[in-house]
């Protein structure tokens, strides 16, 4: 009996499962991060379900918060089978760069190694103001018909202002 509950995915909704999967995610990270992302696929391959299902239109007979219910249920069971079997392989996905963004992390222990031995950091350092450097219109497009583009022209900034006709008297 024992063997059957651990075969079967607890579902997303369930709290006790939830409890289960963070215990599990303090002894075995890979476990639970498997475990997660099949039961993130779950749902999604549910919300799908939903949406397909909301997109046909009912008829009067076919109607009911009953039928509503049981179809609910019943996208949600054929949901989670689909998710354990990789169906759409979109947990496979999530676990390939959960893990690789796992690996990247640094551990406090590497950190605390770092700030005792500058030197083993080997980060260059980020100016806080690059240089951005423009390029010029007519090197960036090409000549159209041997013309070159037309050079731009410079306005003053101190013009006189123009005084606004009204149409009052």
């Amino acid at each position: 009996m024992d063997a059957l509950n651990n075969s079967t995915t607890s579902s997303y909704l369930d709290f006790d499962g939830l409890g289960q999967l963070k215990g599990q995610a303090r002894q075995d990270a890979k476990g639970a991060i498997r475990e997660t992302a099949q039961q993130f696929e779950a749902l999604f391959l549910q919300m799908m379900m939903k949406s397909m299902r909301e997109s046909i239109v009912k008829s009067e007979l076919s109607e009911s918060n009953t039928m509503e219910t049981f179809e609910g249920m019943f996208d949600k069971e054929v949901s989670v089978q689909l998710a354990k079997k990789n169906s759409m392989g979109l947990a496979d996905m999530l676990v390939k760069n959960l893990e690789q963004q796992q690996a990247n992390v640094a551990t406090t222990a590497e950190i605390l190694k770092q700030r005792q031995d500058p030197a083993a950091f080997t980060a260059k350092p980020m100016p806080l103001n690059p240089v951005q450097l423009g390029m010029p219109l007519d090197k960036l497009l090409p000549k159209q018909n041997g013309f070159a583009l037309p050079k731009p022209q410079m306005f003053p900034l101190n013009l006189p202002a123009k005084p606004i006709s009204g149409s009052g008297s």
